[in-house]
């Protein structure tokens, strides 16, 4: 028998997160925040994501990048913009590090573990979704739903990887 072997009953091991799940989430959110920079809509005439904010320029002919004060004038919130940022971002850093909690939990037979397992799937799926839900809120005048690139797909796909495994996550403790 493997050393890091569980002890649980079988209707609660059989219900715990793949690792094909955590290895999904982790690979679409460095695709989404590290690969496409944060961009949710990355098109040749805008850019906007949780670092930049560009819009066509027909005067000068190109994408004008538009700073923080432009940007209050536009009636967007810096700090809802920042909010949104730290959200998102956290739930990349929950994701790196939940492989190796997951592996420290099961490796130690602790199952009040599990529970703070559970407890960590259900904060990434909030703040992935409040700081995705902060950010549309702020920028949903400029960005129309077909503008929409792989960033933001990515993310979309990262929530429901995160939402099926707290599905399965909790169905495993009724």
């Amino acid at each position: 028998m493997h050393a890091c072997s569980l002890s649980l009953p079988w209707r609660l091991r059989h219900r715990l997160p793949r690792r094909h799940s955590a290895a999904g989430v982790l690979a679409l959110m460095f695709y989404a925040l590290l690969w496409e920079a944060g961009n949710l809509v990355n098109l040749p005439n805008k850019r906007i994501g949780f670092y930049n904010f560009c819009l066509w320029n027909e005067t000068a002919g190109e994408l004008q990048c538009l700073e923080y004060r432009h940007l209050q004038v536009m009636g967007i919130s810096l700090s809802g913009i920042v909010l949104s940022r730290v959200c998102v971002y956290s739930c990349l850093v929950f994701s790196i590090f939940y492989p190796l909690f997951f592996a420290h939990v099961k490796c130690m037979e602790n199952t009040e573990g599990w529970k703070a397992i559970l407890i960590i799937l259900i904060i990434k799926v909030m703040i992935l979704s409040g700081g995705l839900g902060i950010f549309l809120f702020q920028t949903f005048h400029w960005i129309h739903l077909f503008e929409f690139t792989g960033g933001f797909l990515a993310l979309l796909g990262t929530q429901a990887l995160l939402l099926n495994s707290l599905r399965k996550q909790k169905s495993g403790w009724e």
